[in-house]
Formats: structure tokens, sequence, C-alpha cells
């Protein structure tokens, strides 16, 4: 298993607007807009990502941060047998995406998923 990135996910009351516009001024580009969740990459390093979210279209939580790995299945297998708490069921997204969550000993929500 691999890690290919990792993306702080905010839990945001500002429009995706405003913060199209300030994280613009840092150097952000957005790469994706679902009207509910927006990321924004850097132009020259696009693995570098910050991700704004209203709330989630199909799980109970908004995350608190995205982990994409190579495959997700082993991991959700290998989290399973370690006994940690499934927030949100393994799934295939309709945005393209297979995914689900865990809860981390810190108790943070953490969305681990693979592109389809």
């Amino acid at each position: 298993m691999s890690v290919r990135r990792v993306v702080p996910d905010i839990t945001s009351e500002a429009t995706m607007e405003e913060n199209r516009e300030f994280y613009g001024r840092l150097g952000f580009e957005e790469v994706m807009n679902l009207g509910w969740v927006m990321t924004l990459a850097s132009p020259t390093d696009p693995a570098a990502q910050v991700t704004f979210m209203e709330h989630d279209a199909t799980a109970p939580v908004v995350p608190d941060m995205s982990i994409e790995v190579d495959d997700v299945d082993a991991v959700h297998a290998a989290v399973l047998a370690a006994g940690a708490e499934i927030v949100h069921p393994l799934r295939d997204e309709a945005w393209g995406v297979r995914r689900f969550f865990v809860r981390d000993p810190n108790g943070r929500v953490i969305n681990v998923l693979s592109h389809r």
C-alpha cells in the first residue's frame, strides 16, 4: 500500500467563492467543485491541495483529512482487522472515488480513498 496524497478537509462556513478568492491569493487554483465540496491545488505541485466542505453529500460527517491510497480495499481490510471504528462504509461514489471514513486514535475522521 502506498499513500498518493494527504489533503486537509476544512468544514467551511464561508462560501466556496470566498475560499477560492482567499486561497487564490496564496497561489491555489480550483481543481474540483461539486457545489458542496471544492478542492484547490497548487498549479506547480498538484498534490499540494486543500479541500473545503459545507457538508458531505453521502456521509454522516465532514472528514478532517483525506488520504488517497493506491489500494483502498487493502487499507480498509487492514483498519478493520485492527479494530478501528468505521464511520462511513466502503463504497463507490458517483464522482469517481471509492472511499470509507475511519476514526483515528485522536478522534479525527479520516476519508480514505482511491480514484477509480
